[in-house]
């Protein structure tokens, strides 16, 4: 085997956590350690700057390449990177093995010549290999392209709420842990969902009204499910960062984001809920902006904007600009000036930048918003922004 600056690009897949079986009950555990402290944006969820990018080539599959394009392989089905490059460097020098996509079933190999990538294509293609679990593999020709990706590098991303610095907003890292996560998941992913345009929604307590961003409060859905239990447990844990929280939160709703969709600037209508809105992230990470208009409002193109794109021109309108990064099972809760005065908002992005690392956002984020709907008019310091003062 001939294997010469091999470069190995770990994708999130080779480092997910291990699937455990679902359980009908959430358990409930103990408050988590130091929850003032940030998780660190892991492995799990990094694409390197320096990640190559293919595409197939111009001249069609006849085309000769020193890459290769190789399906079904990849840690998604159990082959590593290592093993990966180890059984294709018999048949040349290998520089190379990258994610394809983000499925984990799919690679690019890298060699050092068009002869190389040539003998391995004619041993390999179309039949079982029995040095990777007797897979057939299903390989053509890929060359580099030269698209860039685009990140959102125009405004810097904050890890920690203090390092944010936007007033009432308070973020706790690893508020459920992994098997908390996957039982949410699926206490969700067993009910019915809405579909809107880019994203599934399911309401609890009351329906949100998308078309008038408000609650009916004459239609009761009922209490809260049960599995949300564990998660209003350690609410009070927002108390040791000064917020009384001792709210009796009476409205759900679960949003699921596929990669690249996220969510316009708005601010939670002062009139539908109190002061407190809690966002509990689940399956994938996502950057969240935080703006102040001077106007008091972000003037949409739409009438109907709740997954509207926000163009790079409305940079220009000089208002306040910050972001953090939400990693997955962290909880955000926005209070004070932060719910009253600032929008909040989700770009409309696959890979994210955030310091000197770039995120691919995951297949799916889901997100938990909990909130006390709001029974008489709002009566805020901030009646600039307030739709009740403005009635």
């Amino acid at each position: 085997m001939k294997i010469s600056q091999f470069k190995l690009y770990k994708h999130f897949f080779s480092l997910s956590a291990p699937s455990r079986p679902c359980t009908n009950k959430i358990r409930r555990r103990a408050p988590p350690p130091n929850p003032r402290q940030p998780s660190p944006i892991t492995a799990a969820h990094r694409i390197l700057m320096s990640l190559p990018r293919f595409r197939r080539p111009n001249g069609g599959s006849s085309e000769l390449s020193p890459n290769l394009y190789v399906a079904n392989c990849g840690p998604a089905v159990g082959l590593s990177f290592e093993l990966i490059a180890s059984v294709f460097g018999r048949y040349g020098e290998v520089i190379g093995v990258y994610a394809a996509d983000e499925s984990g079933t799919r690679v690019i190999v890298s060699f050092d010549g068009e002869i190389s990538a040539e003998s391995a294509m004619k041993a390999l293609d179309g039949r079982p290999c029995p040095h990777l679990g007797d897979r057939f593999l299903h390989i053509r020709y890929s060359v580099h392209s030269s698209r860039p990706v685009h990140v959102n590098d125009n405004v810097a991303v904050s890890l920690t709420d203090s390092e944010l610095g936007v007033p009432g907003v308070y973020l706790l890292h690893d508020f459920v842990n992994v098997q908390e996560e996957e039982e949410l998941l699926a206490a969700v992913d067993n009910r019915p969902w809405n579909q809107l345009a880019k994203r599934r929604v399911q309401h609890y307590g009351y329906e949100f009204r998308y078309d008038t961003r408000n609650v009916n409060t004459s239609q009761y859905l009922g209490e809260l499910p049960s599995f949300l239990s564990p998660i209003l447990e350690q609410v009070p844990l927002f108390e040791k960062r000064g917020c009384a929280t001792n709210i009796v939160l009476d409205q759900l709703t679960v949003n699921e984001y596929p990669s690249g969709v996220g969510l316009s600037p708005h601010i939670d209508t002062h009139s539908a809920f109190e002061e407190y809105i809690f966002s509990l992230s689940l399956a994938g990470p996502c950057i969240m902006e935080f703006r102040k208009y001077p106007t008091g409002i972000w003037l949409s193109k739409s009438n109907s904007h709740c997954d509207e794109e926000v163009s790079d021109a409305d940079s220009d309108l000089g208002f306040l600009r910050r972001a953090i990064y939400l990693p997955p099972r962290s909880m955000l809760l926005l209070s004070g000036e932060a719910r009253y005065a600032w929008h909040h908002y989700i770009p409309h992005h696959k890979v994210d930048k955030v310091k000197d690392q770039t995120v691919r956002r995951n297949s799916r984020r889901v997100s938990f918003t909990l909130r006390k709907v709001r029974k008489g008019a709002c009566q805020c310091g901030y009646p600039e922004y307030c739709d009740s003062r403005k009635k």
